[in-house]
């Protein structure tokens, strides 16, 4: 995100010009010029045009300046694109030795800043760069995208071609011989038109021999005479086309057995190489474990490599440019604690005195067919889940999002340092759910607490609701338009008791500041309530948004008692630039029966920072402090858990940091995976299956639910005309509602009396015995109450 996704919404475009530049021009029969200029590539500096490889080159050479840091600024280097790779050397001398770092565009994103910046960003690396003038940047950019498509064409095809080896080798030589049959069929057909060719051709001849034989005037007799020629030149052409076409038949019949057997040998190869590259990985583990129990040895920090094979690297290493020390935020700061993997076949009974006994255990404790830590299949708000069979069919879409234009800046820019939720909004800020329906979307992913009620240890099941607490926001990462603030009495109810074993309820208990308080009771074992304030401000660029409140989770058959805070959203690019959404912030869950704990990191996106973008880190630890598993993943994908079998002390730092606990663990173990979007997201306001549903209209309601409410159903059926006044409507008979408050609020004073103030209608305040707080907790009725279809104490808000 960042730099990138501010003018991502550009891509496409510079997209769609890449392919038309690309498009000959047909009236001169040449390249048009920004084709022309992709071939013919210019460097950014007045040393002279750029250099290709030759007429048709995938090559490309030039000057353009790189960003190295804040004291040297943009240095000039010499790039060079080949094969799907960006790579960059000081001077053209260094071609031949020293490459200074490259980049494959195949993963990159292609991003313009302004009129001759280009960032490229793939992973954790990200080249800022700038061109000599914009027509430089934009032939370089249009490079860079046909090197792009073509690398991921080559990507894709080379990833068709995993899988062993016999049945491939098959499957591609049914696939050849398949080619052939059609050539073979084409040529054919070829052969046949051009057998009709030579027979309409030569009745054409005769019909203009017999026109040149009758006595016609002399010029009319030099035309058919032309004509005939051209009807000749015409049969000549088809005839020698047909028979390149059967040349090429032959030939690559000829060349077909040439071609499997190098492609057999390159898959033979590769293969060696991969099993090579596997030894390596081990070996080097080794190593790094036999450096850290050496003593006098300078301690460097590892980090843990992104696949199971856990090849470690230095922090401190080189930089891809040896003098060009790049400079990093302090957000980049390494995490609290490091992870090894650990070889789960041996049973790790170290004695060094670096080692902590404490956290010792068995590698064949951690059994993925007995535990329950399984990767987490989908069993709700599935259209195509088999795992559970729904009583009602739901909805799979609603009405596209229509396109309206705004000025953003003539109403955000009185808005800045103001509490949000006081300024009044058109819906076109909004999306067609209200923050009642936003916080029941946190229980998308409720089979994981129906897998937390399975486990027998308290730390297994503390790994599972860690994972539900991350869960909640993977539905925000496209979501950046703001839900409806609940009017005051305002319900939403979820009943899927029947189909998947919770019914959920909310209420909005208080309006300034907004407070919304929920409930959610599964038969299947666990009971969940909070009470959620939502504090946001805007500051121009940014709006942060901070929920209050704490989530209590309880689990009925052990009586394991759950909570934990929600971290800040903030959403950036408010005013300029493409919205993106950032999750920051620590949450501590804390099992008040076990005292167990849980250290949940997300990382807030740097520009500068290497490690992957929405990263959330956490350990698992039991009351007496021992860690028992390491949390790892990303906010928006995917959690995974690793068990611990040793841990120790790092090597005290040189820098004077304290050292860094290091965890060897065994393999992790995915627990929760974000469920795919439907399709047509894009023009449903990126709603999940979850969240199409929540606003479907359901019989038995009470009259204050969300569902109800006339601005956002309007909204939701595109009349967002009519739902801005609508929703004027309703915000002033509020305001009206709250002016009999205050003034009987006054009158009360005024007598002596006490005022009560606003009662919550399903929800009642009680000290928190746990945390020592007041919070509105669910006092019962609800669902008696629509069992009876008695709403007379409902009042009237819509």
């Amino acid at each position: 995100m960042g730099k990138a996704a501010a003018s991502s919404c550009s891509g496409s475009t510079r997209g769609l010009v890449s392919l038309l530049s690309a498009v000959p021009c047909l009236a001169c029969k040449q390249p048009p010029p920004s084709s022309r200029a992709a071939m013919s590539l210019s460097a950014t500096s007045s040393e002279g045009p750029p250099l290709a490889a030759g007429p048709g080159s995938d090559t490309y050479k030039g000057w353009l300046f790189k960003w190295t840091n804040y004291l040297k600024g943009y240095q000039r280097r010499w790039f060079v694109l080949s094969n799907g790779l960006l790579s960059y050397y000081r001077t053209q001398a260094e071609m031949a030795h020293t490459c200074r770092g490259t980049i494959n565009l195949s993963t990159a994103h292609i991003d313009t800043e302004d009129s001759c910046n280009i960032v490229l960003s793939n992973g954790g690396r990200t080249y800022h760069l700038k061109a000599s003038s914009e027509v430089e940047r934009q032939r370089w950019v249009t490079a860079l995208e046909l090197a792009k498509a073509k690398a991921i064409r080559m990507r894709d095809n080379q990833s068709d071609d995993s899988g062993d080896e016999e049945p491939a080798s098959q499957s591609d030589k049914s696939e050849l011989h398949s080619t052939l049959k059609n050539l073979s069929s084409k040529l054919e057909d070829l052969s046949t038109c051009n057998d009709l060719i030579a027979k309409h051709g030569a009745a054409l001849q005769r019909s203009l021999s017999e026109l040149e034989n009758l006595k016609l005037p002399a010029e009319s007799g030099e035309k058919i005479k032309a004509v005939n020629e051209r009807a000749t030149l015409f049969r000549i052409t088809s005839n020698a086309m047909i028979n390149a076409c059967r040349d090429f038949l032959e030939l690559a019949e000829t060349h077909s057995r040439k071609w499997q057997r190098a492609l057999q040998y390159e898959r033979e190869q590769r293969t060696r190489l991969e099993e090579t590259i596997e030894q390596l990985a081990k070996q080097h583990n080794s190593l790094e474990r036999a450096c850290r129990g050496a003593p006098g040895l300078a301690g460097n920090t590892v980090t843990r490599a992104p696949k199971a094979g856990n090849v470690l690297t230095v922090k401190g290493e080189a930089s891809d440019e040896d003098e060009d020390t790049e400079y990093f935020d302090a957000m980049e700061d390494a995490p609290s604690f490091i992870t090894v993997a650990a070889d789960p076949t041996k049973h790790h009974r170290r004695t060094d005195s670096n080692l902590s006994g404490a956290s010792e255990g068995r590698a064949d404790d951690w059994n993925l067919e007995d535990s329950v830590f399984e990767c987490s299949t989908r069993t709700s708000f599935d259209a195509t889940g088999k795992d559970v069979v729904c009583k009602k069919s739901r909805r799979t879409r609603i009405p596209d999002k229509p396109n309206y234009s705004l000025n953003l800046w003539s109403i955000m820019k009185n808005c800045i340092g103001k509490e949000l939720s006081k300024i009044p909004m058109p819906v076109n800020f909004n999306e067609p759910l209200s923050m009642l329906q936003r916080l029941t979307e946190d229980l998308e992913y409720h089979e994981l607490l129906d897998k937390a009620v399975k486990c027998e240890s308290s730390t297994e099941q503390m790994c599972f609701v860690a994972a539900f607490s991350v869960s909640s926001y993977s539905t925000t990462v496209h979501r950046t338009a703001k839900p409806f603030n609940p009017l005051l009495g305002e319900t939403y109810e979820l009943d899927r008791l029947d189909e998947l074993g919770f019914r959920s309820l909310c209420e909005q208990v208080s309006h300034h500041p907004p407070a919304a308080a929920h409930h959610v009771y599964s038969r299947r074992g666990w009971t969940l309530w909070q009470e959620i304030t939502i504090a946001s401000k805007f500051r121009g660029k940014y709006l942060s948004i901070m929920p209050l409140g704490a989530i209590h989770l309880e689990f009925h058959s052990s009586g394991n008692h759950y909570i934990w805070r929600k971290v800040t959203s903030t959403v950036h690019n408010i005013i300029v630039g493409k919205l993106w959404i950032d999750q920051s912030g620590d949450i501590e869950i804390i099992n008040y029966k076990s005292k167990d704990k849980c250290q949940l990191k997300f990382s807030p996106y740097s520009y500068f920072s290497r490690d992957v973008p929405r990263k959330v880190t956490g350990v698992v630890m039991d009351a007496e402090g021992k860690a028992h598993y390491v949390m790892s993943g990303t906010w928006d994908e995917k959690m995974e858990c690793s068990k611990i079998v040793q841990s120790s002390m790092g090597c005290s730092s040189t820098e004077g940091k304290l050292p860094k606990t290091v965890y060897q663990t065994l393999s992790p173990k995915v627990l929760w995976k974000k469920y795919p979007l439907p399709d047509n997201a894009e023009n449903m306001y990126y709603f999940s299956n979850l969240a199409l549903i929540l606003n479907e209209m359901e019989e038995g309601t009470a009259p204050t639910d969300s569902r109800l409410r006339p601005d956002q159903r309007l909204m939701e059926n595109g009349k967002w005309d009519e739902a801005n006044m609508e929703k004027q409507r309703l915000e002033e008979k509020q305001r009206a509602v709250r002016r009999k408050r205050e003034a009987a609020a006054v009158v009360a004073l005024e007598e002596g009396k006490d005022y009560e103030g606003y009662i919550p209608l399903w929800f009642e305040r009680k000290v928190d015995p746990a945390t020592g707080e007041l919070i509105c907790v669910y006092k019962g009725g609800y669902w008696e109450a629509k069992e009876k279809q008695d709403w007379s104490m409902c009042p009237s808000i819509f």
